[in-house]
């Protein structure tokens, strides 16, 4: 019986772990920031950077970034499409 208590409290205690670390994980995604012609960014490092979309028009892209202190960035900004021939 003890031992069925046991696993019982370390099943319990991995559920309420493995919740904190989501719930971190989602505390940690930066605010998205709109691009805006001229503004003046500061990237140390870029991290990760959407794909582009297979149409033919204006599109977002995502650039996920860390600045020269440390802190990280998520940037939108339109892109073209890679879905239009060049014919």
């Amino acid at each position: 019986m003890k031992a069925f208590a046991l696993l019982a409290l370390a099943g319990m205690s991995s559920f309420a772990l493995a919740a904190e670390q989501a719930e971190t994980a989602v505390a940690v995604q930066p605010a998205i920031e709109q691009y805006h012609y001229g503004m003046e960014l500061d990237i140390a490092k870029v991290i990760s950077r959407s794909e582009i979309q297979d149409v033919c028009g204006i599109v977002p892209a995502y650039m996920t970034y860390e600045d020269h202190q440390g802190k990280v960035h998520r940037l939108e900004y339109m892109v073209f499409g890679q879905g239009c021939s060049n014919g």
